[in-house]
């Protein structure tokens, strides 16, 4: 038996381990609201991640998937400001990113901090931007001002929509 090469394995799998283990994730609630109009629509709702150049990560969309010829993502173009950093570039429906709208209620969004793209970020000052626009409705904006590589004790972190969205909280999860 060669001692190294065990130790060498054992070390490795202990790391890979190790990392999965103590993997962390932000977690975002975004709560839409339930509101008394006479024709309700389900938000389409974006959330991306954007540096202080305007360069963008795509975290999640939310739109009518379903929609014959895929002409949900015709109104894509609503959420404003997601549709000018970035959402018109993407080639959709994007694995991992994109999916259904959703109903009044609170929805969770689960950030895996070890997915490439965020990964890669350099270290500074970014905001995690949350945009929702609805058919025969309002569309409102919320930025939550976040600084890489993260300061854990500068989360929860929450904020409150007036119209189209309700309140959102990130939080950070450590998976052991």
């Amino acid at each position: 038996m060669n001692t190294p090469k065990v130790l060498l394995i054992f070390s490795t799998i202990f790391s890979v381990f190790s990392t999965c283990a103590n993997s962390e994730t932000l977690t975002l609630d975004v709560q839409i609201p339930q509101l008394k109009v006479a024709e309700y629509h389900s938000p389409y709702v974006a959330v991306w991640l954007e540096s202080k150049s305007r360069k963008s990560t795509q975290i999640a969309v939310w739109y009518d998937v379903k929609m014959a010829d895929n002409e949900g993502q015709e109104w894509l173009k609503d959420i404003r400001q997601w549709w000018r950093r970035g959402g018109r570039s993407l080639d959709l429906p994007y694995d991992g990113i994109t999916s259904a709208t959703r109903g009044p209620g609170s929805h969770q969004i689960t950030i895996d901090l070890n997915r490439a793209e965020l990964k890669e970020l350099k270290p500074g000052d970014y905001k995690l931007r949350i945009e929702a626009a609805r058919e025969v409705g309002g569309r409102e904006l919320i930025e939550i001002p976040l600084t890489l590589p993260l300061d854990k004790t500068a989360l929860p972190i929450s904020k409150n929509g007036t119209s189209e969205l309700g309140k959102i909280s990130l939080s950070l999860q450590t998976n052991n």
